[in-house]
C-alpha cells in the first residue's frame, strides 16, 4: 500500500534495507535514499522550508513511485522503464555498489521527480512556480550535495577497491553524473509536464521519453568496468 507521511516512508526503508542483502543493487540505493529522506525529515518541523506541508507531500508521492517500482521487481516486464536497467542488473557482482546507488537515483530524479511535482501540485491545488516551491525545491541540493559527497567517498575510501584496476574507470564514469543537474533538469521537464498536463497525448508523449533518456543513462551507468 501507499505511504502516506514521511514517517512511513522511513519506516518502509528501513525494513527495505534490513530485507535485502546489502550488495544487492536495489538496496544500494535504498541506502541512500535512506540517509537523504532522514535529512529531509529532520527539516520539515525546523522552519528549514517555506512551506513545509508541500515539501511532505512531495516527498511521500516521490518515495511512492521508487516503493511501487520496488514491489513490481518481482516481474520485470512490470517495472517501469527507468527502473529496468537497474532491477535487470541488481544481482550483477562485476557492478560496484555507487554505480546502483546512482542508477537508482538517475531513474528516480530524471523520471519520478518530474511525475511526483506535477502530482503534488495537482492535489494541493496549487503549480510549480507559485509561491515558494521552487526556492524550497533548491534547498533540499543543500541535503544532496553531502548524501551525493558521501557516496562518493564511501567508494573511494573502500580498501578493496583501493588497488583495483578499474578504480580510475568507474570514477570517470560516475563523476559525469550528478545530483543536482539532474534535479534542475527534473524541475524544468516538470514545467514541461505542467504546461502539457491537461492533453493526455503531448503529456504522455513526454512522459514516455523522460523514461526512456533515464533508462539509457542507467545502463550507462551500469556499465561493467
Amino acid at each position: 500500500m501507499p505511504v502516506t507521511t514521511v514517517a512511513e516512508v522511513i519506516a518502509r526503508m528501513e525494513a527495505t534495507e534490513a530485507a535485502l542483502p546489502a550488495a544487492d543493487g536495489m538496496a544500494c540505493f535504498n541506502r541512500m535514499y535512506l540517509g537523504v529522506t532522514r535529512q529531509v525529515y529532520s527539516q520539515l518541523g525546523e522552519g528549514f522550508y517555506a512551506d513545509p506541508a508541500f515539501m511532505t507531500q512531495l516527498d511521500v508521492v516521490f518515495a511512492n513511485l521508487y516503493f511501487g517500482a520496488a514491489d513490481a521487481a518481482s516481474d520485470q516486464a512490470a517495472v517501469p522503464l527507468a527502473w529496468r536497467p537497474l532491477v535487470e542488473q541488481r544481482a550483477n557482482t562485476g557492478i560496484e555498489p555507487v554505480q546502483f546507488a546512482l542508477a537508482g537515483m538517475n531513474a528516480h530524479i530524471n523520471h519520478d521527480l518530474p511525475l511526483a511535482l506535477v502530482a503534488t501540485c495537482t492535489a494541493l491545488a496549487t503549480s510549480p512556480d507559485a509561491g515558494a516551491h521552487y526556492a524550497d525545491y533548491q534547498k533540499v541540493d543543500q541535503l544532496l550535495d553531502s548524501a551525493e559527497q558521501a557516496v562518493r567517498e564511501s567508494f573511494e575510501s573502500a580498501p578493496e577497491l583501493a588497488v583495483d584496476h578499474h578504480v580510475t574507470a568507474v570514477s570517470n564514469l560516475i563523476a559525469n553524473w550528478t545530483i543536482n543537474s539532474a534535479r534542475d533538469m527534473a524541475w524544468n521537464n516538470c514545467l514541461l509536464l505542467w504546461a502539457v498536463r491537461d492533453d493526455p497525448f503531448a503529456r504522455g508523449l513526454l512522459a514516455d521519453s523522460l523514461a526512456s533518456s533515464a533508462a539509457l543513462a542507467s545502463r550507462l551507468l551500469l556499465v561493467e568496468l
